[in-house]
């Protein structure tokens, strides 16, 4: 009982035209299965970003409401060892008291401008420049002053 098939077949029988169209049916349904599937899968997708992005945000108002705690009882405890650094120094090396302060004073300002002085360093990784030129290559972007390797933050471009 083997089928016929090469020249031998005739397709224009109706048993073999619904075989065919049976098939097309098959593939079409599949199709929509698979489709239904991945509209399924895109929204259950959606509900997690959505959900994940809810997290989040409640995440960020928390962490921010401990980070000013911390900072908070950071600065508190740093006034506290500045006021012992004073009294040691007026105490124990007999120093006066306006030269205590001013000692100390000075001290956490070199470390303040040391710091600004980094942060402004880092600050400069955010100006993505690398990728700005990689852009303006390509013709994408402002072509502003920003990208270009010559200049400085504080010097303006004249034309």
């Amino acid at each position: 009982m083997a089928e016929e098939s090469g020249p031998e077949r005739d397709l224009g029988t109706p048993g073999d035209r619904d075989d065919l169209l049976g098939a097309f049916r098959d593939v079409g349904a599949v199709g929509r299965s698979g489709f239904a599937a991945a509209k399924h899968a895109g929204e259950a997708l959606r509900a997690l970003v959505a959900a994940d992005i809810a997290l989040a945000r409640s995440a960020l108002g928390r962490a921010l409401a401990f980070t000013a705690v911390a900072i908070v009882f950071g600065v508190s405890a740093w006034l506290l060892l500045m006021a012992a650094l004073v009294a040691v120094l007026g105490a124990a090396l007999q120093w006066s008291w306006p030269l205590a302060l001013s000692v100390v004073a000075l001290a956490n300002v070199a470390v303040t401008a040391w710091a600004g002085w980094r942060a402004i360093g880092y600050f400069e990784h955010t100006r993505m420049k690398a990728t700005r030129r990689q852009l303006a290559r390509l013709g994408i972007g402002d072509g502003d002053a920003d990208g270009e390797e010559g200049t400085d933050a504080g010097e303006v471009s004249r034309p």
